[in-house]
């Protein structure tokens, strides 16, 4: 294991799984290397790399999602949190899912010209889009790319229902857009809170908003007409499971009128990307935080059962279980998965910009 890097999530950069030959730093080897060898970069840029897809929604029929469709406007998150689901899909890529997941990025500038493609074909039937499936929509990339606000500006021209997720402040910029859709029942947005401890952010989530300015988003969309959830994701045993609480109320007192969590979940790459983040961060609660997950798990340290995979079961599963409905309903928080946005408005507009004759 590296050292942590300042402002980077993973402490290593392992190997892809599909890659036949891997580098091995083993220590029994590190002092035979040459003397003028440079050492690894202690603080690594991101690489912007441009992802030629040919088409631009996803389907899935998972039951664990309340959406059939989405964009992943990137691949790859400049968010760096260290327990993301996500992080193993980059080995597809033949990058490791550790330091090359949150420093090379791969953005899709043509997303806008392909969703109108896919919007205008003849057999397309409208369905809620999601944002923010894989990785954030509005990473700091955004900023400057635009991808995630030219999608919702193709919606909005379309009357096309779209639901957002994201971890970035960015998403206030979008504001005029979402607040228009929303005006017409085609947009809910929900920002996802892990935590509401600086400190604990900064190692977790090192570039991700921090919790105040997540909650300011919140208190914007809210103000600009946007149903507005907040989504306390993940739960870590013995990490940041003390502050759910709090979480939901400061949700709460944002504005925000539902609430819904995940637990921690580590397929593949993650357990050990996790079990180094906790030997750099937290050693001394390592071996109990990861006995709490294999808890969860049927004695695992991951379960990739539909309706498992999310919230696990287990004694302490069902603790936070009844903890979040109790406080949710203490609140007024609204749970559960809600009504499907409209999707009779879908209209495809003349090409060329011009108004379509009725």
């Amino acid at each position: 294991m590296d050292l942590p890097i300042k402002g980077r999530g993973a402490p290593s950069n392992r190997s892809s799984r599909f890659l036949r030959l891997a580098t091995d730093r083993s220590p029994e080897f590190v002092d035979e290397a040459p003397a003028d060898e440079a050492p690894p970069p202690r603080h690594p840029a991101t690489r912007l790399h441009i992802d030629a897809t040919r088409t631009i929604i996803s389907r899935n029929d998972s039951p664990d999602v309340p959406f059939g469709q989405s964009i992943n406007p990137y691949r790859g998150c400049e968010h760096g949190c260290v327990y993301c689901f996500a992080r193993p899909s980059h080995a597809y890529l033949d990058h490791s899912p550790g330091l090359d997941f949150e420093t090379q990025i791969y953005a899709k500038p043509d997303a806008a010209r392909l969703l109108d493609a896919e919007l205008r074909r003849p057999g397309y039937r409208p369905d809620t889009i999601h944002l923010g499936a894989n990785t954030d929509p509005y990473q700091p990339l955004e900023r400057e790319a635009r991808i995630t606000r030219q999608i919702l500006e193709k919606l909005l021209e379309f009357g096309h229902p779209v639901t957002v997720l994201t971890k970035g402040a960015l998403i206030e910029r979008d504001l005029d857009l979402l607040g228009a859709l929303a005006a017409r029942g085609l947009a809910r947005a929900a920002v996802s809170i892990t935590t509401l401890d600086s400190g604990l952010k900064r190692t977790l989530e090192p570039r991700a908003a921090s919790p105040a300015a997540r909650l300011r988003a919140v208190a914007a969309l809210v103000a600009a007409g946007v149903p507005t959830s907040v989504l306390v994701a993940p739960v870590i045993p013995a990490v940041n499971d003390h502050e759910l609480e709090a979480i939901l109320e400061a949700a709460r007192a944002a504005g925000a009128r539902r609430a819904g969590w995940i637990l921690l979940r580590l397929p593949r790459e993650l357990r050990e990307l996790m079990k180094e983040w906790l030997a750099a961060h937290r050693p001394l609660a390592a071996a109990r935080v990861m006995s709490l997950v294999r808890g969860t798990r049927r004695g695992r340290e991951s379960d990739p059962r539909f309706h498992a995979r999310m919230r696990g079961d287990g004694a302490y599963a069902e603790l936070i279980e009844r903890r979040f409905a109790v406080t949710a309903r203490r609140l007024g928080l609204e749970q559960g998965r809600q009504a499907p946005l409209d999707t009779s408005q879908f209209r495809v507009p003349a090409a060329g910009g011009q108004l379509a004759l009725l």
